[in-house]
């Protein structure tokens, strides 16, 4: 599901705006959320204005200003750019962790960095892209990239609230509609009937909704979660799969080893991780 979020994005924004893709995804996965919650006979409720606070900060964070930044980018950006530069958030992770977690860095956390951030030049500064003739890409690779420190800002911020996980995200997506809805009403943009529309529906019930679900529940059936977590790695490579499949981008070479490097990057500072957290508990 998310392999094929970056497909639906370029063909909902050949007839709808970024914000207005937005709008009815976000819609489209809180509504789904909730109807997912009632069928599990889960109860959704708020305790205090903390946590409603909470949620309207998270909502916020995420969908709306990742996704405002994140389809800015796609609507800048070819889909085979786009999708790999946002994939730089663990890395970013790593980074805002030092001053919002107290986490020192360790040598092996700066190689990482160094090797995914290779990545993102080798991307950024091959294929179709020319940072001195092309003013709209180069906003697109800053976009792109910087979508992911929203993410793993959001990350951070949802680590730190211990309620129950479907509660919180769909009280995020909630909040997100209102105010991508808010923004709309504002720029008097509210979007009409396209076939742009089927693509963003198919985006808020899939790639926003179904498929967190779909995570939560593996991660509860896994009895390795590290595994499970570094399946999210196939996504990528899949998605310029379908990339070429659908939309007909010819998938440059840079492209993979870009992503590669990326992916590398971060597979490599998890193994590092883990290995020295078993060497302390020998």
């Amino acid at each position: 599901m998310w392999s094929t979020s970056g497909t639906a994005f370029k063909l909902s924004l050949k007839t709808l705006e970024f914000s207005q893709l937005l709008f009815i995804a976000s819609n489209t996965a809180w509504i789904t959320l909730l109807i997912y919650a009632i069928i599990i006979k889960k109860r959704i409720h708020v305790s205090s204005i903390r946590d409603l606070l909470k949620s309207a900060l998270g909502g916020f964070l995420n969908p709306f200003l990742f996704y405002m930044i994140l389809l800015k980018a796609y609507s800048l950006l070819p889909a085979q750019i786009a999708q790999p530069l946002n994939y730089t958030w663990p890395i970013m992770l790593i980074i805002l962790s030092v001053p919002f977690l107290k986490q020192k860095l360790k040598w092996f956390d700066y190689a990482a960095i160094t090797i995914s951030f290779l990545g993102v030049l080798t991307i950024s500064l091959q294929g179709e892209i020319s940072f001195h003739h092309n003013n709209e890409s180069l906003a697109g690779i800053l976009l792109a990239t910087g979508s992911s420190v929203i993410w793993a800002s959001f990350w951070i911020f949802n680590i730190r609230d211990k309620r129950d996980d479907l509660e919180k995200i769909l009280l995020n997506f909630f909040f997100g509609a209102l105010f991508i809805s808010l923004y709309l009403l504002i720029t008097k943009s509210l979007p009409t009937f396209s076939k742009g529309w089927y693509p963003a529906i198919y985006v808020g019930i899939t790639e926003m909704a179904i498929a967190f679900v779909c995570w939560l529940m593996a991660l509860q059936l896994s009895d390795n979660n590290s595994r499970i977590g570094n399946l999210v790695f196939l996504s990528p490579f899949l998605a310029l799969f379908f990339i070429h499949l659908i939309l007909k981008e010819h998938i440059y070479i840079s492209t993979f080893t870009g992503l590669a490097l990326i992916v590398g990057g971060i597979l490599f500072q998890q193994f590092m991780a883990r290995y020295k957290n078993g060497k302390r508990r020998e």
